[in-house]
């Protein structure tokens, strides 16, 4: 009983403010707008710089586990793949194909896993989550542009090579990531009026990322196939952690770097899913259910994960 009240103290604050921000949308204190633009600031703004202070203030050495690299990645490329060959071979519209699949494999890393993690572990997990993310954030966006395009592609349709490039040039989270990294491993200092500021600004992310995700929370996107959406939120939230950790295991990956690597796996559906979905032609209204069935569900997921990973000492 002690160790399943830790965990919920764990998970239900951060589910808390999801709440906080979605009541305070639905009963017109704070609008859309409002949401829209705590979005972009999150985005662009104080999680780069929460990405880059972690990651070019620790020792990059000692922080980063290759094995555990290897196996996250290795399984969201297998997934990819994996979830796009079945959702083919089981006559889905091509218009879902890529949704399903991207839904299936991409989680919301940023905003929820971090969160977790970071409530979960404390500053340690939260700086080799950020160094995992670096690595990770490349592979999601190249895989959910990827199957979000092959459908039309192999319509005639013509591939999204550019949008691949655009896509890692001016993402924020990988420019972030690629110099945090650079500066550790070059060693250098950062200077004490700056890191005192960005430890003051990077304080802002999490409680902001979590309340926009419930002020972007609308039950209305739960109108797509409930059905498909359910076996994909099994996918995302039960089987990519676990055949996650059969490989970490496997590569002998353990501890805290094993919790990380789990949690993140576990993490629901990414918000930008529904984006990509629109924008790539596939199927938003899909992704949109997708989006919010997993996030619903992903507080049940997450609490059992913990449970499983605190009984056995990480």
């Amino acid at each position: 009983m002690p160790l399943f009240v830790d965990i919920i103290n764990i998970v239900l604050p951060v589910f808390l403010v999801i709440g906080l921000g979605y009541f305070l949308r639905r009963i017109g204190l704070l609008d859309g707008s409002f949401f829209a633009t705590t979005n972009k600031l999150v985005y662009y703004v104080s999680l780069p710089l929460l990405l880059f202070y972690k990651i070019s203030t620790a020792d990059f050495a000692a922080n980063f586990n290759p094995r555990l690299v290897v196996g996250v990645v290795g399984i969201a490329v297998v997934l990819f793949v994996g979830t796009y060959l079945l959702a083919g071979m089981g006559r889905i519209p091509s218009s879902a194909r890529g949704t399903l699949s991207q839904g299936a494999c991409r989680g919301n890393l940023a905003y929820m896993g971090l969160a977790i993690v970071f409530n979960a572990y404390g500053d340690d997990g939260l700086t080799r989550a950020s160094i995992l993310m670096g690595f990770l954030v490349p592979v999601y966006n190249l895989g959910s542009i990827t199957v979000l395009t092959l459908p039309h592609h192999t319509a005639g349709e013509r591939f999204g090579v550019f949008i691949w490039l655009r896509q890692l040039a001016l993402n924020p989270l990988i420019i972030a990531a690629v110099a945090g990294i650079a500066w550790s491993l070059l060693g250098l200092p950062l200077p004490r009026v700056v890191g005192r500021s960005l430890e003051i600004a990077t304080g802002m992310t999490l409680p902001l990322a979590l309340f926009a995700i419930g002020g972007s929370f609308s039950l209305a996107r739960l109108g797509g196939d409930l059905r498909l959406a359910g076996v994909v939120s099994l996918w995302k939230l039960v089987l990519m952690p676990a055949a996650t950790a059969l490989v970490l295991v496997a590569l002998g990956v353990g501890g805290l770097d094993l919790a990380v690597g789990l949690l993140l796996a576990g993490a629901p559906a990414a918000a930008a899913n529904y984006i990509m979905a629109a924008e790539l032609k596939g199927d938003p209204e899909l992704a949109g259910t997708i989006v919010m069935l997993t996030t619903l569900l992903s507080g049940v997921t997450y609490t059992a994960l913990l449970l499983i990973l605190h009984s056995r000492g990480v």
